[in-house]
């Protein structure tokens, strides 16, 4: 895993546009027919002779005081043996912590937008964004199927008994399943996370995207991009998992905090809201396959991006 805090020093200059032929971009997206964990067996079969490194890449993140989840989008190769541009898209958790230190690294990555996904009452609690000067955060709120609020409440009771009630017994990742699926169903949810997806098409600098942990909301959105420029799906599910890892101190430390406090007596009940799993993004392909057939029916009739959008965002990101 690379760690860094500034554009990758060996992106490679677009020095022309690649050629995207509307038809094969229609085709790829129609991948996303099924949940990650099946369509891999759906994806063009890999060159006998290429390694798995191929078709992945090492995770790129901008090392941060105050955010733990802070990734670059660039370096995964496509299915016809591109690769996605350092840069370009980067993918976060909330920055309301961000140190003066910190915004001297953002500001090194040359952001031309930031968009918080994160709903008022997440706001209300954790503080708007610090960002560099000059930069100002673009307001998304994707529903967290009241997710949030709910955590909050079962904390709040300090009560054992409650707590299990609340989060128990598979209730928590029941929980988050209906959060994933709302992904899909809701059609505010889908309208902001549309409205992002155009914006790095069309934007003429770096674009940031985050919710609180950086992994849910803004999972989703970076599984979605990546597909949509023909990452294939298990490299992007790569991406979406790997926020285990860059949350998983920061989580713990949490879970411990409450222990301590007297707060928790089983804080181990928040793990599955904590994680990213599979079963979580498999929840909201089955709905995108149950709503709109395939990803490219998701990307067009679901999130309102035009043909000329989809070859936007491939020729942006992938030159």
């Amino acid at each position: 895993m690379k760690r860094y805090s500034h554009p990758h020093p060996h992106a490679r200059p677009v020095t022309r546009a690649r050629s995207v032929a509307i038809a094969a971009v229609a085709a790829a997206l129609t991948v996303g027919l099924l949940p990650a964990a099946a369509s891999a067996s759906a994806a063009p079969a890999r060159p006998a002779a290429a390694p798995h490194h191929a078709y992945a890449a090492p995770i790129h993140q901008v090392v941060l005081q105050g955010a733990v989840n802070v990734r670059d989008l660039g370096g995964y190769r496509t299915y016809d043996g591109g690769q996605v541009r350092y840069g370009v898209a980067y993918r976060a958790d909330a920055l309301n912590k961000a140190t003066d230190p910190d915004l001297s690294t953002l500001a090194r990555l040359g952001l031309r937008e930031v968009v918080d996904f994160r709903v008022p009452l997440e706001l209300q609690y954790d503080g708007p964004d610090r960002l560099p000067a000059g930069v100002a955060p673009t307001s998304r709120p994707v529903t967290d199927s009241g997710l949030y609020a709910q955590t909050l409440s079962a904390i709040g009771s300090r009560d054992p008994a409650t707590q299990d009630a609340m989060l128990g017994h598979g209730r928590a990742e029941a929980l988050m399943r209906a959060e994933y699926r709302a992904f899909v169903s809701d059609p505010a949810a889908r309208a902001q996370f549309g409205a992002t997806l155009k914006d790095v098409a069309s934007s003429r600098g770096p674009v940031l995207f985050h919710c609180t942990s950086g992994k849910d909301r803004t999972g989703w959105e970076s599984y979605v991009l990546l597909r949509a420029v023909g990452v294939p799906a298990a490299t992007a599910e790569q991406d979406y998992l790997a926020s285990n890892g860059f949350r998983a101190a920061a989580d713990a430390g949490l879970r411990a905090g409450l222990k301590q406090a007297g707060i928790m007596q089983n804080p181990d009940l928040l793990i599955p809201l904590q994680e990213v799993r599979s079963d979580y993004l498999n929840a909201a392909l089955t709905q995108l396959s149950s709503q709109y057939g395939d990803l490219y029916g998701y990307l067009t009739r679901g999130l309102g991006l035009t043909l000329g959008d989809l070859t936007a965002l491939r020729t942006h990101l992938v030159p």
